[in-house]
């Protein structure tokens, strides 16, 4: 039998988030709020493998599909747009195939990777999944938008690094050996390596150095009555930068044990951050590479002290033992605590 790796149905908004906001809400919101965490709790229960059927593609040709949930649960959903057609009248289809366009054309352009699994997979995603729903997840095959309510999120499509986020989920899922368990230290690494990747695309998209980017993450999805972003790399924690609730540690010595994948992720989030900044220049010219080059030295279960030897290891197969790329990555462990 096929040995599958280990993919998630990973969302951009965590369950602890919807649930902080639920008990600050008024009751029809907050049934909503509660409704959509056990969904969210439902769709991560079902097993999610790497798509088997999609085919191949030549290098360089991007393949995407746009799909139409009609505000029901039920997946693709109709399609509305394809591979090279022209933009429809939903914003939101044409914001899911741009995005999904710009990420591809991404870790073409700069990590040479053909597509999320190297095999130049079709990009599938769907847009208005069920009715004000508050999150958008990548579930193993394919991405899914919800709209949002309207009143606490603004919609996930606008947002280019929360697609790219969750497309890099499939890349961890593929390129990992194994994939990595979405759980503990590996799942805190699995959201990091998403949220360092969903904000280089951006960067890169918008002809960003590391000094000039903003380094947050879902910037613009949230009301103003809830936040600024959801998390940032700069600075992890700092609620005046992103919401309320934010209580990502930056450092090993807020580390919770058996925490939330979403939280901890600060951790290894602000590793990269001080490495791209100690670089210099772009960050998906040094310091993304190497990122992305570790992710084939890593193991399912891997660790933030595996993270740290895996990109110190990098640095050195890219660029040479005592190069200033490996002494900078050695010296951003140190800054978080993990080394």
């Amino acid at each position: 039998m096929p040995i599958h790796p280990h993919g998630c149905t990973c969302f951009i908004i965590p369950s602890r988030m919807l649930r902080q906001l639920a008990d600050e809400a008024e009751p029809a919101e907050r049934h909503l709020l509660l409704d959509q965490c056990e969904m969210s709790a439902h769709l991560r229960g079902q097993r999610s493998v790497a798509p088997t059927l999609a085919g191949t593609a030549a290098p360089g040709e991007k393949r995407r599909t746009v799909y139409d949930a009609r505000h029901k649960a039920t997946l693709p959903g109709k399609l509305m747009r394809g591979e090279g057609s022209m933009a429809v009248a939903d914003v939101s289809v044409n914001q899911a195939y741009d995005g999904a366009g710009t990420t591809y054309d991404f870790f073409r352009e700069v990590l040479k990777r053909n597509s999320i699994d190297n095999k130049g997979l079709r990009i599938d995603s769907t847009v208005h999944f069920q009715t004000r729903f508050n999150n958008a997840f990548w579930n193993g095959q394919q991405m899914v938008y919800g709209d949002g309510d309207g009143k606490l999120f603004l919609g996930f499509t606008h947002a280019l690094e929360v697609i790219a986020h969750e497309l890099t989920h499939g890349v961890t899922q593929h390129a990992v050996p194994g994939g990595l368990v979405y759980e503990n230290q590996s799942g805190a690494l699995n959201e990091s390596i998403s949220d360092v990747f969903g904000s280089l695309v951006k960067q890169w998209k918008l002809k960003q150095s590391a000094e000039q980017a903003d380094w947050l993450i879902g910037a613009g999805i949230l009301a103003a009555s809830v936040g600024k972003a959801l998390r940032s790399m700069a600075d992890p924690g700092n609620k005046e930068l992103t919401w309320s609730g934010d209580e990502q540690p930056k450092t090993m010595a807020g580390y919770v044990d058996g925490g939330d994948v979403h939280t901890n992720s600060g951790i290894p989030n602000h590793a990269f951050y001080a490495a791209a900044i100690a670089l210099k220049g772009n960050a998906w010219e040094k310091a993304g590479p190497i990122w992305y080059k570790a992710l084939g030295l890593l193991t399912s279960t891997a660790t933030f002290a595996d993270m740290a030897k895996a990109t110190t290891q990098a640095a050195v197969l890219l660029y040479g033992a005592d190069s200033a790329e490996q002494h900078a990555v050695q010296a951003a462990w140190k800054v978080v605590g993990v080394v």
